[in-house]
């Protein structure tokens, strides 16, 4: 596939999980069999926050094996995301990069109305570079989105990858409804 249909393939999925009840995605014995016996090969590569509602296999109906997944409050991009990013990309022959941000994000909204201390901090002073002075809740979502888009684009490996092909695109979550727009 390539990096188009893919956007397809996940468009597909996330309406399948918008109407679904349980799981859709293969997680049988068989594909875990055949993901240990013939590893992986992802279709995407998805960055998107550590919050506990947004889970990238249930929202695009994947299953083991499907999608390469980095996780980090806020979906901020520091070195550690571009390497598994790099990684992905160039040894797993990923089509697409899709940094998923959503609403109601923790991480956006700390730094919008808070100035958190310790570690936290380093999230939310990245996001703030990401949105300014923005204090729309969505609209934050999107810059931050945007400025991980950014990064990512700005690595010489993706950027290697990309001639070949290879997309970095955004998408926001909806918390609340299950619908992902795609930016």
């Amino acid at each position: 596939m390539n990096g188009n249909e893919v956007i397809e393939k996940l468009k597909q999925g996330n309406q399948a999980y918008i109407h679904a009840t349980h799981s859709q995605g293969d997680i049988s014995m068989d594909k875990r069999i055949d993901t240990y016996e013939n590893g992986q090969h992802p279709y995407a590569i998805i960055i998107t926050c550590s919050d506990a509602r947004v889970i990238p296999e249930s929202i695009f109906s994947a299953g083991i094996g499907d999608l390469f997944v980095i996780r980090v409050a806020g979906n901020v991009i520091d070195h550690h995301q571009l390497g598994s990013i790099e990684y992905a990309a160039s040894h797993l022959h990923c089509p697409l990069v899709l940094v998923l941000g959503h609403t109601f994000c923790g991480a956006v909204d700390a730094a919008i109305a808070h100035d958190p201390q310790g570690y936290i901090k380093y999230i939310t002073d990245e996001i703030k570079e990401a949105i300014g002075e923005e204090t729309d809740d969505y609209k934050a979502c999107c810059l931050n989105v945007q400025r991980s888009i950014d990064k990512i684009e700005s690595s010489f490996q993706i950027k290697k990858e990309e001639s070949h092909g290879m997309l970095v695109k955004g998408a926001i979550y909806h918390i609340e409804n299950g619908q992902v727009d795609f930016l």
